[in-house]
């Protein structure tokens, strides 16, 4: 799941940066994108994957 909000806010930071769109600093391309690789990097981690490495199935 944090894989597709990673993707979306990347998108998200490539048109801000691609349409030369004036925003203010909170909300440039370079936030975005680090908002982007925040979320990549916690998916890599294995966080918000939504499955469980053995703790919650149980045979």
């Amino acid at each position: 799941m944090l894989g597709i909000v990673a993707a979306v806010l990347f998108f998200i930071a490539f048109l801000i940066n691609a349409a030369d769109i004036a925003t203010n600093d909170a909300f440039s391309s370079v936030n975005v994108m680090l908002l982007g690789l925040t979320a990549l990097a916690l998916h890599v981690g294995g966080i918000g994957s939504g499955w469980g490495r053995g703790g919650s199935r149980r045979r």
